[in-house]
């Protein structure tokens, strides 16, 4: 088995970026090159000011700052790359269908395919090839035809080696990962690039973790941990709905069955729900490779726990609308956090999004303060849902970088992320400037409601009556 030298991976996203950095400052002797045909991103990554990269993740920057310019290079020079590598991760988008077949579930692996194209242009010697992005089930099989059927006379072996990164700790993860999945085929040559991959991870994982299997498992592997995440999360979230009708308290409950060690305590916080790039993309493939097998139950199963969420999101927006007696317009609402979640500044699918969205429909004045995620980001959120044209978004929504000042006259607050830094805010001076009755609906379940009803506020708080 030849040793690995030369990394190349081709999309500098938020698996791409933070994967190859933790590699190439794993591995000295491995040079790591991560190419993209986004310039301005390219150059974000090579930026002087390592507070400028593209994606903020805790530890991210250090990493980089440590190996960028030794073994790690960001690069636009793409088809350079792919030519000198003996191993080429594919980490480019994978988002659901917006259009035809399988619209609104299957996974579009239109920039995939152009990926495996390339490749099979530009390969002039044999290659491993790795799928790393999140794919739906027979991709590599996909990725396999295309380059099989090309006309080099080069022979290249597909590994499936998906990500269990979680975004804002994806670093420590990286690190300290519970396990590492390769998939490829049962063949010397697929056995071969296998074990080539494995002691690329090697280098700092314990040899246990890293788990081998056949291409299917470690595709379906992927899309089932989400699934079963998610699941638990909007499985607590129609608990919480139920403890707001009655005197039940949904962190006692989540605390009570998270100690039944068979159940465990993780992913039991009840929220607005759930976001991000994974879950729902990851729930609707699922539910997209059970129907076209024909297995509607299984299908139906799966999609219920993507109903439950949209359910916790609208629910939430309609208890602001209803609170505020049943009408909001023109009245200022303050929203703090639009990320999906804490330390991450990626917004996909995030609640904030959808919430935001049915109180514009309303008509509400809206201001979003979020640490990470800049305003432009912000407004492509809302414009990409289509609900109303760009210029209607722009007047009825502001995004601030005071959260304080920006609660100035404010009719409630809406807590949608869960950063820490909300908790340390002076609550009393934020009563003083606020009309009266002042709301704050907390979606993260972040502060003390015997602090903030001292206070005065009129303070919900996901699963408590």
């Amino acid at each position: 088995m030849k040793k690995i030298t030369k990394i190349c991976c081709i999309g500098a996203g938020y698996v791409g970026g933070p994967t190859m950095s933790v590699i190439a400052s794993q591995c000295p002797e491995i040079q790591v090159t991560v190419v993209d045909i986004n310039e301005d991103r390219i150059a974000q990554w090579n930026t002087e000011d390592l507070d400028k990269l593209p994606i903020y993740e805790p530890g991210l920057k250090e990493i980089v700052g440590k190996s960028r310019g030794k073994n790690l290079f960001f690069s636009t020079a793409v088809d350079k790359a792919i030519d000198e590598a003996q191993m080429i991760f594919i980490s480019v988008n994978t988002p659901t269908k917006t259009y035809g077949k399988g619209k609104g579930q299957a996974a579009d692996l239109k920039f995939i395919e152009l990926c495996a194209r390339n490749i099979a242009k530009v390969a002039k010697d044999d290659k491993i090839v790795v799928e790393k992005s999140t794919l739906p089930v027979r991709t590599a099989q996909a990725i396999q035809n295309i380059l099989d059927n090309t006309g080099n006379s080069v022979k290249f072996e597909i590994l499936s080696n998906p990500e269990f990164l979680a975004e804002g700790t994806a670093i420590e993860d990286l690190l300290h990962a519970d396990r590492v999945l390769i998939g490829g085929n049962d063949t010397p040559s697929g056995q071969e690039a296998k074990d080539a991959l494995s002691e690329v991870y090697e280098h700092w994982l314990p040899k246990e973790r890293i788990l081998q299997t056949n291409v299917w498992s470690s595709e379906l592997s992927k899309l089932v941990a989400n699934a079963f995440l998610a699941q638990r999360v909007s499985s607590i979230n129609t608990i919480s709905a139920l403890c707001e009708k009655t005197d039940a308290n949904i962190q006692e409950i989540s605390r009570a069955i998270g100690f039944d060690s068979r159940i465990g305590s993780k992913f039991l916080n009840a929220s607005v729900g759930f976001g991000g790039s994974c879950f729902q993309k990851d729930i609707l493939n699922l539910v997209y490779i059970a129907r076209s097998y024909g297995l509607q139950e299984v299908a139906d199963y799966w999609e219920q726990v993507i109903i439950a969420n949209d359910y916790q999101k609208s629910r939430f927006a309609e208890n602001i609308i209803s609170t505020l007696y049943n009408t909001i317009s023109g009245k200022k609402i303050v929203l703090y956090g639009w990320a999906f979640k804490k330390d991450t500044n990626d917004t996909r699918e995030s609640p904030a999004i959808s919430v935001a969205d049915a109180l514009l429909e309303e008509r509400a004045e809206i201001i979003v303060y979020d640490p990470k995620v800049s305003a432009e980001r912000i407004y492509a959120d809302l414009d990409y849902l289509g609900t109303r044209p760009p210029e209607e978004n722009r007047k009825l929504l502001t995004v601030t970088n005071d959260p304080i000042k920006a609660t100035e006259a404010a009719h409630a607050i809406a807590i949608l992320t869960e950063w820490d830094e909300f908790k340390t805010y002076d609550w009393e001076a934020i009563y003083r400037q606020m009309l009266k009755p002042a709301f704050v609906f907390d979606g993260r379940r972040l502060l003390d409601t015997a602090t903030m009803e001292q206070i005065g506020f009129n303070y919900y708080k996901i699963g408590q009556s």
